[in-house]
């Protein structure tokens, strides 16, 4: 009787470890499911160009060489590194624009009152059910009459006009969970709503702020529509449209190089959630001031 008593416990806490184990494993399976295409990527960057769709689709190469790193890089008229360059410049100058944008009128929808206010943010809201493809031609026709196409002024200067309501809206939430006494403190000491914003509405929304550049970093590194209808000089070309540039329409095309340049253009990305991902989450998670 007094065994049986002792069996119970070990029975019991065998179960979690077990049912702990299966978790694992599944989770483990499910993960090599989701990154094998990469590392097919990966696998065929490193083949040589003979064997890439041959018999053997394994990952594993047969032969390893960096050929297709130095061929993809050097192969185009200009170097890959120059659509690095110019992916970078576009993206950091769009960020600073949405980030800056987005956050001031968030501002002034979250803590300032004015004539048709409730109007002017249902308005904003509906915004994102509006398909990018419905403004396309009319921002095309403009920026045309302007003498911007073939020029990066489509794809950046939109983001200083707050055209992004998505963040917008996020800022907005989070603005509405900071104490309004602060605002109120800071007028009775004489500040302006300017001073307001910069002294203590920014300091405090760091996280959405963070979380805002991240995905606008992201968001416009990763396009290609508005990049591939704008610009039309190689020289100019993204990181995107200098991916495109591997495939040939004849139907010849450097599938290797493609692979290889393509991974090396997930690294910034990888970077920014790499160091990052603490801020991403916080800002995401965080609707108010932590108290």
């Amino acid at each position: 009787m007094t065994d049986a008593v002792h069996e119970v416990p070990g029975r019991a806490s065998t179960h979690p470890r077990l049912t702990g184990t299966v978790r694992h494993v599944l989770l483990i399976a499910i993960s090599f499911v989701m990154i094998y295409p990469i590392l097919w990527m990966l696998s065929g960057s490193l083949r040589p160009a003979d064997e890439l769709f041959g018999g053997d689709a394994g990952l594993m190469p047969s032969q390893v060489t960096l050929q297709a790193y130095s061929d993809g890089w050097f192969g185009l008229q200009v170097t890959f590194g120059r659509f690095f360059a110019n992916s970078l410049i576009i993206a950091v100058l769009a960020t600073v624009g949405n980030v800056l944008a987005a956050s001031l009128v968030a501002f002034a929808f979250a803590r300032l009152k004015f004539s048709g206010q409730k109007f002017w943010f249902a308005l904003m809201l509906g915004t994102l059910m509006l398909p990018y493809h419905v403004t396309l031609i009319p921002q095309y026709v403009m920026f045309r009459s302007l003498g911007w196409v073939n020029t990066w002024w489509p794809l950046i200067l939109p983001k200083y006009f707050a055209v992004d309501a998505f963040f917008i809206f996020l800022m907005v939430q989070f603005f509405r969970g900071i104490p309004r006494e602060l605002d109120d403190a800071a007028r009775m000491d004489g500040c302006s709503p300017w001073r307001i914003y910069r002294k203590i509405i920014l300091p405090l929304s760091m996280p959405v702020l963070a979380t805002a550049a991240i995905f606008s970093f992201i968001w416009t590194w990763e396009d290609f529509f508005g990049p591939l209808i704008y610009i039309s000089e190689m020289s100019q070309y993204t990181v995107q449209l200098g991916l495109r540039s591997f495939i040939d329409s004849s139907g010849t095309s450097s599938w290797n190089e493609l692979f290889a340049m393509s991974l090396l253009s997930l690294v910034p990305i990888f970077l920014i959630f790499l160091f990052f991902q603490r801020l991403l989450i916080e800002g995401i998670a965080t609707t108010g001031m932590k108290r």
